[in-house]
């Protein structure tokens, strides 16, 4: 019997049986440096567990300089789907003195006859395979587990229903013997309100409203509503980024129930209500201050406990709008909150941003806005925001920078002139006004100057193209998996892999004329349309997901030594956008592989649909 070690994703999926049939029928084979170890159009007789050595895989129909699509080295493994498709696609060949442990083309057979998912792992997308990772870095995380699983149908409590005609006193007498805090309040055209305990004890006390008076004349009926079938996680962040502690359930126009954050907070009581609530409660910028200090620590909470990243990254950018919109509270007087609108761009713009990066904000006015010392209030505001923790951007795009603060009718004119102009530094600034999100005072504004954008470019042929061709300007390291040895090397995943995905869904999001800002929202959106399948849009997705959580891993693991290492703001934010490759695991290296591979489709089907091939 062979001691191979079969503690990674396929072999765990077969149980302690399967795994000894392997270790009793797999063999070692030695394989010279050029040796070809599997040939183009060969019959697959063998799936191949590299011990040690480096495999190239060659795609021969391709010139030679291009020819080396994939590397592997120690605890991969290939030959499968030769197996599975009857014949090699490609050749792989030893690049040195290699041994491999070599399981039978019978025994793999054997092996995916009787275990169905160790079978189907062969034959999963990416998105399938990653859940698989997820699930197997979840474990040990129960609790977290458990509530990212949760609906909303397991803790939505039965609705109290009234009249919108109710006086206050009877809807206060409902509230008692129900022992609720809440209570729903229907209009005669069936206009659902709500009023709450709060709501009651002002009316009474601060008003002097009489105890005879109607509850339609306090009830809220702007309310925030949720599906039975939607995630509990997502009601947290829909609770943080609309400031209620209620929603109420619908399904298909049908009145189901409603959660409360006591609710939520049963299943969920970790960091992130803390953090949530220190937000909501200060009251100054040294509390506001201290509950910001708290958001990586979340993070690392978040990742250790097994939670999809797209789920984090909605909690985080609710938590820092939240952040960024008291920051304006305490600096801008109210009188001006409905003549201006702050926006965020770029990751944060997304909602794409976990920790705290180089500020990218900007300032649209209402036209005739009159706004003595502007300047000075848009500086505070940019120290302000200095002393939460969000660094100023070197490129000089905040507030505090006169070009970044315009009426509507300048920012409208500035997007004419950028569209007119089509070089670099316009297309950045289209880029980053379609990445906008108002985070403050009223956001109208954005989605007026928003308008014009895509009515300025969304039909623009020749801009698209000049556009879509930055997505091609780095190059997809797909052949670097084993040559890089030392850790201050690495593949830069942000240029190679996170970049062109964003851009590419950018460009096709702006020619659809697409208002989401998230790439997972756009590639949801851009399905919608009909522009991209299903199954390759949310392989995007997840190939998105999976760069930004090893970068967000190599982020974490960089806040930690780049103090003790003397670096500068530029040297920490290279170390971290580069993963080196020898440090994942087995299974990571094969989806980032993977990934890899789904990037450069995506930019040949970028280069197809934009004209790219000729510029």
């Amino acid at each position: 019997m062979v001691d191979v070690d079969l503690s990674q994703l396929p072999f765990t999926l077969l149980d302690d049986e399967g795994r000894d049939h392997i270790r009793r029928g797999i063999d070692l084979a030695y394989f010279d440096r050029d040796e070809i170890i599997l040939e183009t159009g060969q019959a697959g007789e063998f799936v191949y567990l590299i011990h040690k050595g480096e495999v190239a895989e060659i795609d021969p129909t391709l010139p030679s300089s291009t020819a080396r699509i994939g590397h592997y080295t120690a605890g991969d493994l290939f030959g499968a789907i030769s197996i599975l498709n009857g014949k090699s696609r490609y050749r792989f060949k030893a690049e040195q003195e290699c041994l491999c442990y070599l399981m039978p083309k019978a025994l793999f057979q054997q092996l995916c006859r009787h275990y169905p998912d160790f079978s189907s792992f062969f034959r999963q997308s990416l998105t399938h395979k990653a859940r698989l990772m997820t699930e197997k870095r979840a474990e040990g995380g129960v609790t977290m587990a458990g509530f990212m699983l949760a609906k909303v149908s397991e803790c939505m409590r039965a609705p109290l229903l009234m009249a919108a005609t109710t006086d206050i006193a009877s809807a206060v007498k409902q509230l008692n013997e129900s022992h609720a805090d809440s209570l729903l309040v229907s209009t005669q055209d069936d206009t659902l309100g709500m009023v709450t305990k709060t709501d009651l004890l002002n009316a009474l006390v601060l008003k002097g409203s009489a105890v005879t008076s109607s509850v339609d004349k306090i009830a809220h009926f702007n309310l925030v509503t949720v599906a039975p079938d939607q995630y509990l996680f997502e009601v947290l962040v829909l609770m943080t980024r609309h400031k209620v502690a209620r929603v109420v359930v619908m399904e298909q126009n049908v009145l189901k129930g409603v959660v409360e954050l006591t609710d939520v907070l049963s299943y969920f009581s970790s960091r992130s209500y803390v953090v949530s609530l220190q937000i909501e409660q200060a009251t100054n910028l040294e509390a506001l201050s201290a509950a910001s200090q708290r958001t990586p620590e979340l993070v690392k909470a978040l990742m250790a406990q097994g939670v999809k990243l797209r789920f984090a990254m909605d909690l985080l950018a609710a938590l820092n709008s939240r952040i960024i919109s008291k920051a304006w509270e305490f600096t801008v007087d109210k009188r001006y909150h409905e003549q201006s609108c702050m926006m965020v761009m770029g990751s944060e713009g997304r909602g794409e941003q976990i920790l705290k990066t180089d500020q990218d904000n900007g300032l649209i006015l209402a036209d005739e806005t009159q706004w003595p010392d502007l300047a000075s209030h848009m500086q505070t505001l940019t120290d302000t925001l200095i002393q939460l923790g969000y660094p100023p951007c070197p490129g000089n795009i905040m507030v505090s920078n006169p070009e970044w603060v315009a009426t509507v009718s300048q920012w409208k004119g500035n997007i004419a002139k950028w569209a007119r102009e089509r070089d670099g530094d316009s297309l950045m600034k289209l880029a980053i006004m379609l990445d906008a999100h108002g985070v403050a005072g009223n956001p109208s504004l954005l989605e007026s100057v928003r308008d014009e954008l895509f009515e300025r470019c969304s039909g623009d042929e020749l801009l698209l193209s000049y556009f879509a061709r930055t997505a091609l300007r780095f190059s997809t390291p797909l052949t670097l998996f084993g040559s890089l040895k030392k850790p201050q090397h690495g593949i830069d995943i942000k240029k190679g892999g996170i970049f062109p995905i964003v851009h590419g869904v950018r460009t096709m999001a702006l020619e659809r004329r697409i208002k989401a800002t998230s790439t997972f929202d756009r590639l949801d959106a851009l399905v919608t349309d009909g522009r991209l399948d299903r199954r390759f849009a949310d392989d995007l997705g997840e190939a998105l997901a999976l760069f930004s959580e090893l970068r967000l891993k190599q982020q974490l693991s960089t806040l930690e030594t780049s103090a003790d290492a003397k670096e500068t703001n530029a040297q920490s934010s290279r170390r971290a956008n580069r993963v080196v490759v020898q440090n994942l695991s087995s299974l990571e290296r094969d989806l980032l592989r993977e990934a890899m591979h789904i990037v450069k489709d995506f930019k040949q089907r970028l280069s197809h649909r934009y004209h790219l091939e000729y510029s």
